[in-house]
């Protein structure tokens, strides 16, 4: 039996992330369908919390969870560090005096409130005094409706947290209204610059990105390639001996390396330091969510009984934000990096078995879980073993990015 989460980061203004919102379900029998909502929060706790520790879903980051009226009037949150924890108050539960006072004890208590959804009514105002961060759906109201509502809640010693931000524009201009916090996927679609032409640098990362994308690898021309950036070199060496990946041989060089871990893992090594390199200057958690999809569509693969060299299931996930990365439009991008014509088709959202895994692990992502349910069916497998291949991908992502530092 399982345990199923997903996690949305939330950011701050200098775009690191802070914190994840959680959103759970309960397991095979209930995986997907409405439930209810408080048995819904109870499963997540003690499934994940009570299991592993919300701090394994989260790399010790705060956790942000939606709690219905009886889960808070119970007070259930009480086994939780009020540290670790955010306390959403959703939008549709019925306010009550009872609902009110047990509030009031948590935030007693010390833990942090949030009116997730906030939708301006009058009914919340009682709730003001003991809530210390209030989520607006910015795509629910026009910017300058935000505006002119976040006029009223001047003197509240309140976080303004900004939801579904899609673009930099909306960023800069919420930054500009008090918005402090971000949820959204603004930091992967950042502002194209259609004109901007790709540097004879990023060239040689995206041959070395073709290179894992062949049969058989060409150790001289990638030795040349290597051989321009010491650091590079230096990175993948430190990579593959590392205590995540499990080895304790001394690796001297680049053709020490491929015979000791074989072609099909140095390629996804190749492929993965090449981005880590191209999205240096980004916010580390659109290389987070890179390598989590990258593991997951080969996990997804691998359970199909597709072991293929090159891992196209691997490059697929991993190469799934390149035109975030770097700030280009993606076919301009698809123009330059010559890669399997599957993969393309996927990074394209064309229909083709890749595309469905990718497509898989963002309604995962977003807690589309119906959606999910249809995808799954789709390629003949269990939700069970999808959302046991995202937790996994989630923790290997984490592990990845420490070992890179």
């Amino acid at each position: 039996m399982y345990s199923y989460v997903a996690r949305q980061p939330i950011l701050n203004i200098e775009q690191q992330v802070v914190a994840y919102e959680l959103l759970f379900r309960d397991g095979q029998s209930n995986s997907f369908p409405d439930i209810d909502p408080n048995q819904a929060t109870s499963n997540i706790l003690t499934n994940n919390h009570l299991t592993l520790g919300l701090e394994k879903i989260t790399g010790n980051l705060p956790a942000y969870i939606n709690f219905h009226a009886d889960a808070l009037i119970f007070h259930f949150p009480s086994s939780l560090d009020p540290k670790n924890v955010v306390l959403e108050i959703l939008e549709d539960v019925p306010i009550t005096d009872e609902l009110l006072s047990a509030c009031k004890s948590l935030h007693d208590k010390g833990y942090k409130l949030a009116l997730d959804d906030f939708d301006f009514d009058e009914k919340w105002e009682a709730f003001y005094p003991i809530v210390d961060i209030i989520k607006i759906d910015v795509l629910e109201f026009s910017i300058l409706a935000i505006s002119k509502l976040v006029r009223k809640l001047n003197g509240l010693k309140v976080t303004l947290l900004a939801e579904k931000v899609e673009t930099l524009q909306q960023f800069e201009k919420l930054k500009m209204l008090g918005f402090t916090l971000f949820q959204g996927y603004f930091f992967a679609k950042p502002e194209m610059m259609k004109q901007r032409k790709i540097s004879t640098s990023k060239k040689n990362i995206f041959e070395l990105i073709s290179q894992a994308s062949k049969i058989d690898l060409d150790i001289t021309e990638i030795s040349e390639i290597f051989a321009v950036d010491p650091g590079l070199t230096y990175k993948l060496l430190r990579f593959i001996n590392s205590p995540t990946y499990g080895s304790s041989q001394e690796i001297t060089s680049l053709k020490h390396a491929l015979a000791y871990i074989g072609q099909v893992e140095l390629k996804k090594f190749i492929a993965l330091l090449a981005l880590s390199d191209l999205s240096s200057d980004k916010n580390p958690e659109i290389m987070r969510l890179s390598l989590a999809r990258a593991k997951f569509c080969e996990q997804i693969a691998l359970c199909r009984f597709e072991n293929e060299n090159p891992p196209k299931a691997f490059l697929t996930g991993l190469l799934s934000l390149i035109d975030g990365i770097l700030d280009h439009e993606l076919e301009q991008v698809l123009s330059v990096l010559p890669i399997h014509a599957a993969i393309k088709s996927a990074l394209r959202n064309e229909k083709c078995d890749l595309g469905s895994y990718l497509l898989l692990v963002k309604s995962i992502e977003n807690g589309l879980w119906k959606e999910s349910e249809i995808i799954s069916n789709r390629i003949a497998l269990d939700s069970e073993i999808c959302f046991e291949a995202y937790n996994k991908s989630l923790s290997w992502a984490d592990e990845m990015l420490i070992c890179q530092t």
